[in-house]
């Protein structure tokens, strides 16, 4: 897939799906600006990327911060074409009562509302130019329910829901909105709640029909196609990219690991 002339920023791009994102964008033609609270992980990214790519930091579920994120993007390319949501945090997998308020507003915070701000604010220059696409990542958390993981449930529910509702409002104006449904990808957050014990990796890969989990990049290479001219009639789309995970329904394990 050929992106040559087009902009992208992509938000959480220090580390897993975003960074991954990154890589693949700039592989395919794009200019590519990434955002992140860690600053020393999307300066690594961009090193990596060569050169007329550029890393912002900043905090996005902050309006003021995201309004400062889309002022130098916008400086450093020209232009955004393409704006991949991909900031995220996990939950603590707690039973629901439990669960703290500060915790589940933190994680809507910056899976959601980040969401939200991220694609308000780029939206006015590509209503007006007629043209753009917006891929989130919402999550398999966004098509069922996790029990214990509330909050983080609900933000990538969100995010699948603003995914429609902004498509429905703004592909008239040549605008397309979609999101990508990961399962369980091997990311750092995904690592680290295998590594502490919260969550079973051969119980993953057994309910997972094609036996195991995803690598950030293969995620990467549908957002990279969703945002292409390749997938110019898709619109409002919420895309599951789990393995078939969302599509098993027996009560068994779906494969056998020893």
């Amino acid at each position: 897939m050929d992106l040559t002339g087009k902009n992208a920023l992509i938000t959480g791009g220090a580390s897993g799906i975003g960074k991954a994102s990154a890589k693949s964008f700039a592989a395919s033609g794009a200019r590519v600006a990434i955002t992140d609270i860690d600053r020393d992980g999307i300066q690594e990214t961009v090193r990596g990327l060569g050169n007329e790519h550029f890393a912002i930091d900043g905090d996005i579920s902050k309006k003021n911060d995201v309004d400062k994120i889309i002022k130098a993007a916008g400086e450093a390319l020209g232009n955004i074409d393409i704006l991949i949501n991909s900031a995220g945090v996990s939950d603590v997998i707690m039973p629901t009562v439990d669960q703290e308020v500060e915790t589940w507003q933190r994680i809507i915070d910056i899976n959601l509302t980040g969401t939200f701000l991220a694609s308000q604010a780029v939206a006015p220059d590509m209503l007006k130019r007629g043209n753009g696409c917006i891929v989130n990542v919402s999550s398999i958390a966004g098509l069922v329910g996790l029990p214990r993981r509330n909050a983080y449930t609900a933000s990538k529910h969100g995010v699948a829901g603003i995914t429609k509702t902004l498509a429905a409002e703004w592909g008239i104006s040549g605008v397309r909105v979609n999101a990508v449904a990961p399962g369980y990808v091997l990311t750092p957050m995904v690592a680290d709640l295998i590594s502490s014990g919260k969550l079973d990796e051969k119980n993953l890969m057994r309910r997972t029909p094609l036996g195991r989990l995803a690598s950030p990049n293969e995620i990467a290479e549908v957002i990279l196609f969703v945002a292409s001219k390749l997938a110019s009639y898709i619109n409002s789309a919420i895309i599951p990219v789990d393995g078939g995970y969302t599509a098993y329904g027996a009560a068994g394990p779906a494969i056998e690991i020893e």
